[in-house]
């Protein structure tokens, strides 16, 4: 089935990026390449979304830029002020793997869904396309979380697009309210159980198993978090396979 022949997510809990020895330039850190491999393609197709962003002209630049050392065939897809190809579905289907930036997660899946890109993208999942991203890029393809869209005081969201039946958390050991809300709403039931990661940290899924977490920083972790049955949850810290960077 499709290019890696699995359905592949790589959520990100932060870490895509890292800061280069060269001012205000990014590199793309192992976790990206991690995605990449997942492809089994020598030179893979990489398509980059800034949906979460309003599809910021200089962060594109960024993200081609910090590629650069890598080979690659990159392009993206923009949505304002009018989608930049001619067909998005077929733009999706023509890439080995496809990363999401951060955001807002809110307006990303409002604006996805006005377009037809959400069921665009479980027909490329299906399809084989590795579909990967970083904070709103990781949210959008689970059930919810939890996020700062409205405001900076976080709150519960529950209208991704569900490719991954489960919640899921975020930058979990860098933002101290992420951890608490994220524990209530599987609590109270306006999340399910799910999966979160530290900074650095990712989760792999195949279909809509989770197989295992993938880091680039030696103290970040994943966590399973489930309802206990009575009032309130059980987390589970996952170790992490380290990556080399």
């Amino acid at each position: 089935m499709g290019r890696s022949g699995q359905s592949h997510i790589l959520a990100i809990g932060g870490g895509s990026f890292r800061a280069s020895r060269r001012q205000g330039v990014i590199e793309a850190s192992a976790l990206l390449r991690y995605a990449l491999d997942l492809t089994g393609q020598d030179r893979p197709r990489l398509g980059l979304l800034a949906t979460a962003t309003g599809d910021d002209a200089q962060w594109l630049l960024s993200m081609y830029g910090a590629f650069g050392a890598w080979d690659v065939e990159i392009s993206h897809l923009t949505v304002f002020p009018m989608p930049n190809v001619d067909d998005p579905r077929e733009w999706m289907l023509s890439q080995d793997v496809i990363y999401v930036s951060g955001g807002s997660v809110a307006n990303l899946a409002a604006l996805w869904r006005l377009h037809g890109l959400d069921e665009a993208f479980g027909e490329a999942w299906r399809a084989g396309v590795v579909l990967c991203g970083q904070s709103a890029g990781a949210l959008c393809w689970h059930v919810g979380g939890n996020t700062d869209s409205f405001g900076p005081e976080l709150r519960v969201w529950a209208d991704g697009l569900g490719l991954l039946p489960y919640s899921c958390g975020v930058h979990y050991n860098s933002e101290p309210q992420r951890r608490e809300l994220l524990h209530r709403a599987v609590a109270s039931g306006e999340l399910p159980g799910g999966y979160a990661a530290d900074e650095g940290v990712a989760l792999h899924y195949v279909g809509t198993e989770f197989i295992q977490a993938v880091s680039v920083d030696p103290k970040g972790y994943a966590y399973r978090i489930e309802h206990d049955g009575q009032d309130g949850v059980k987390e589970f810290r996952i170790e992490p396979r380290l990556l080399t960077t």
